[in-house]
């Protein structure tokens, strides 16, 4: 199963490496972006995490609360190192750091180093993890051997780390550009990521529901047992408490710094704006996967059959002990996928720095490229590379088989994390700070890697000698204070949690001591306002003072470690940009120096680039001085861009700001036309009924009596149509001058309404519309205009009534009261106002709806009564949606 299992993931990254051949990219997608991510979550989370929680209780969590609060400023600094990488087309942690104090060999050496030492130690956990599990499964759940009691031939571990070995250099050393992504690898660790969160999922459902009925079952048993109630405990030791802010504060530049992290973060991103999503699924990942770490512990505690065994091989161990070896097969699946992704990603990024960093520049200054002068060198840098991957390999199998035994996964993965911890400083300040010094960032993490190693390193190797037994339990020299486990005398401290504090704040005091006090060079200054301004190098000049550098030189350097046909290209493609005739003699310009560079730094990293370029053109260097005038230059020139920038932005929203006037001038000129016509049509038909009405009785005289009478009556109402009109307008002048005439009374609302419903009454009962009022007992006595309050109520009443259809008509009238208010409801079933119309109703001149649907009226009813209504310290509000009808609500103060 597991090899076939491997023969899988082989086929995974082969799709994927087709696909991306045909421009089908399956990794451009944030989702696979995320889930790569995951490759955080190795062995030690997988099987080490519950062995913590065993333990600790919820000591194990630490390591994925840093993640997780880093996660949030991803936008902000992972974005950052992502757009840096792209434009110095970066390859490698090691390369991030050197580049930018730089492009120094030696601190790029260092870094290398200190990755490959740190690491080999957590490669060799996930290799022990493999070894273990296999092991608990041939032996049904039963006890273990000691691995050093068999030979290797017989370890699952050899056997998987020659396969994850073949699967690296297949899928990680195809190109010679590591720059590029390695689209199959990416895809089988992002299918690992859901192989592992799946498998741990299901013997957590497992435990939780099967072998315990409920969490609840489960919980209630562990508090009720004296081995798993203090587990529970969430106050702690003074350790354990201490463990939490110091491993908090160790995992939190691991998500970004570890070597694979970086790989799959920064190297292997295709496009910077997937870290947006990324920085909320991760650590929804993170919650997942680890949500049953502490139940599956507190049940293995409890299990009979299985309390007695290793707490890392729970996850196994109580599925075989319940019989289900089905799911304990699939969680050896899954524990082999996060074995194995970690142990791909870190060997394809670690054997990167050991080929660029700590080989190449060896031999570039030893042989003076005499090595690679007929021929092209690309197949010795792949060769160099499959090489250390696996010697790595070999390495930490080595490791795991005389060391790592004797130590628990999660012990062993915290050494490489605070061995990789040691570049946070001249990492993320030399990100943020000009002033940083390669001197200071050598300097600070050489002496924080010296402390770890007499922290951590030196008491794991104890058992070797007496001597390094006796400096561990004595101190050197019988000098206790100085003891690897106590030094200066600090106790309360756990050995990781002493060796982060004490290696971390020696290493930062000295980097920033040392940065102060020393000198930058001028290639420094330079990388350092490209990484602090994060800006890209396109625009910067070379270091080469501008010389005898021929085009020819340059593709000569390209073809020999691109090949002949690419290293062409490049040149032909850099003149055709910039539409320029060229030959062998040609002076380069400094941007074909640049680019040159750059696609040398993809294959070797930037120290080497800038090494083979100094070597090969043997031009002097630009003096401090002359790279200080260019960066004035650049800086009065971002400064004149950054003003332009402002000053386009402030006349963008100028500009905007009269557009939004101008369409408001229109909507308001295209209201005042409406209004007009609306008043001239509303004054001209009362003025021409009355007028036609009086001729009529003027040139007759002989008019019955009773068509004389019914002649005056419309004439009288026509007349009363003109004065409301006229004192709508009149309202609508005082109130939007705030001169809006109260005269306040107390009175009771249940006369009020009535008589303002019995106005309408008769008129609703000719268009079948029936009226409903539901009053409550005893309402309050209200203290306001009673005029005007009427004014608001009929006014919504006879709205109610002209848009509410004849047939099947229903307003309802509602009050409901309370201590501090009154609110009355006039709800119809009418066809309702469109949500779009519904924000201007209350304004002047408005009247909703298309135009050959709207009925008579001024428009200013509902203005005039919001008015009124605020005027009374209340307001007026609607509700309404088409086809459902309309519910306008007087809300006025008791």
């Amino acid at each position: 199963m597991a090899f076939g299992y491997l023969l899988l993931l082989f086929a995974v990254a082969y799709f994927a490496d087709k696909r991306a051949e045909q421009g089908k990219s399956l990794i451009d997608n944030p989702y696979v972006y995320a889930l790569s991510l995951a490759v955080y979550c190795t062995a030690w989370t997988f099987y080490g995490s519950v062995g913590r929680a065993s333990e600790t209780g919820l000591g194990f969590l630490p390591i994925y609360i840093g993640p997780t609060l880093m996660a949030a400023l991803w936008w902000i600094v992972l974005r950052k190192m992502i757009y840096i990488a792209k434009h110095q087309r970066i390859t490698s942690i090691a390369d991030f750091i050197s580049s930018r104090y730089g492009k120094s060999t030696s601190l790029a050496g260092i870094v290398s180093v200190i990755a490959v030492l740190g690491i080999i130690p957590y490669i060799s956990l996930q290799l022990k993890a493999v070894s273990i599990s296999y092991q608990v499964l041939q032996a049904s759940g039963g006890a273990t051997t000691l691995l050093s009691d068999t030979p290797f031939f017989t370890d699952t571990a050899f056997y998987v780390a020659v396969l994850m070995g073949a699967f690296t250099i297949l899928f990680g050393t195809r190109h010679l550009d590591t720059s590029e992504k390695h689209e199959g690898l990416v895809a089988a660790i992002a299918v690992e990521s859901l192989v592992k969160l799946f498998a741990f999922f299901a013997v957590g459902l497992f435990v939780v529901f099967f072998v315990y009925d409920s969490p609840v079952a489960l919980f209630q048993a562990a508090y009720a047992s004296t081995e798993t109630s203090n587990l529970l405990n969430l106050g702690g030791s003074d350790v354990l408490r201490n463990d939490w802010i110091w491993l908090t504060l160790l995992s939190m530049p691991a998500i970004l710094l570890l070597p694979r992290q970086f790989q799959t973060a920064v190297v292997e991103n295709v496009r910077v704006e997937h870290v947006r999503k990324a920085a909320w699924m991760f650590p929804l990942y993170l919650l997942l996967i680890n949500l049953f770490v502490l139940p599956i512990a507190l049940a293995g505690l409890l299990h009979p059959s299985v309390s007695s065994m290793d707490a890392d091989t729970f996850v196994l161990t109580i599925p075989l002990a319940e019989g289900n070896t089905l799911l304990a097969l699939f969680v050896f699946i899954g524990g082999l996928s996060a074995a194995t992704s970690m142990v791909i990603v870190a060997t394809i990024a670690l054997s990167t720095m050991v080929s660029n960093d700590l080989v190449m520049p060896v031999i570039l200054r030893s042989r003076n490229l005499n090595l690679f002068e007929n021929q092209t060198p690309a197949r010795f840098i792949l060769f160099i590379r499959r090489v250390s991957i696996m010697m790595i390999l070999l390495g930490a199998y080595l490791y795991f088989r005389f060391i790592g035994e004797d130590y628990t996964l999660v012990s062993i993965g915290l050494v490489s994390f605070a061995a990789i911890a040691q570049f946070t400083p001249a990492f993320f300040i030399g990100l943020y700070w000009r002033g940083a010094t390669k001197a200071g960032a050598t300097v600070g993490i050489l002496s924080g890697i010296l402390i770890w190693a007499y922290t951590l390193v030196i008491p794991s190797l104890a058992g070797i000698s007496e001597s390094l037994t006796n400096l561990v339990l004595y101190g050197p020299w019988g000098l206790e204070f100085l003891k690897p486990d106590q030094l200066f005398g600090i106790t309360g401290f756990s050995p990781v949690a002493q060796a982060v504090f004490w290696s971390l704040l020696i290493n930062i005091v000295l980097f920033l001591l040392i940065s102060i006090y020393s000198k930058q060079s001028a290639e420094e200054i330079k990388q350092a306002a490209l990484f602090v301004d994060g800006k890209s190098s396109d625009s910067a000049r070379p270091i080469f003072s501008e010389g005898s550098v021929t085009v020819g030189k340059l593709q000569s350097i390209l073809q020999r470690f691109l090949g002949n046909y690419k290293g062409k290209r490049v040149i032909n493609d850099f003149f055709k940009e910039v539409k320029m005739t060229f030959n062998e003699e040609t002076a380069a310009p400094p941007q074909l120096i640049q680019r040159t560079e750059a696609q040398l730094t993809g294959i070797i990293g930037s120290a080497s680039a800038s090494l083979i370029l100094r070597t090969e053109l043997q031009e002097r260097p630009l003096r401090t001085e002359d790279v200080r005038e260019i960066l004035d230059e650049t800086r009065q020139v971002l400064e004149y861009s950054r003003k332009l920038e402002e000053k386009s932005k402030r006349l963008e929203e100028a500009s905007a700001q009269l557009k939004e006037a101008n369409k408001r001038l229109k909507e308001l000129d295209e209201m005042k036309d409406e209004f007009i016509a609306t008043v001239s049509h509303e004054l001209k038909t009362p003025l021409t009924s009355i007028r036609a009405l009086t001729e009529i009785m003027h040139d007759s005289s002989d008019i019955a009596p009773e068509n004389r009478q019914r002649f005056l009556s419309v004439m009288l109402k026509e007349s009363e149509r003109l004065s409301r009109l006229i004192n709508q307008l009149l309202d609508s002048q005082k109130a939007h001058s705030g001169k809006l005439e109260l005269n306040k009374e107390e009175f009771d609302l249940a006369p009020l309404i009535s008589d303002n419903i019995a106005s309408i009454d008769e008129q609703a009962k000719k268009g079948g519309i029936k009226i409903s009022l539901k009053l409550p007992d005893n309402l309050p006595i209200v203290f306001g205009d009673r005029d005007r309050l009427q004014q608001v109520l009929l006014n919504l009443l006879s709205n109610a009534l002209k848009y509410t259809d004849s047939e099947n008509g229903i307003i309802e009238i509602k009050v409901e009261a309370s201590t501090s208010d009154i609110k009355i409801h006039v709800t119809d079933n009418g066809n309702g106002i469109k949500e779009e119309d519904l924000n201007g109703l209350f304004e002047a001149f408005v009247q909703v709806g298309e135009k050959s649907e709207r009925k008579s009226g001024t428009g200013l009813g509902l203005y005039i009564s919001r008015k009124i209504m605020e005027a009374h310290d209340g307001k007026l509000t609607v509700q309404s949606s088409i086809g459902k009808g309309s519910s306008f609500t007087m809300h006025l103060p008791v």
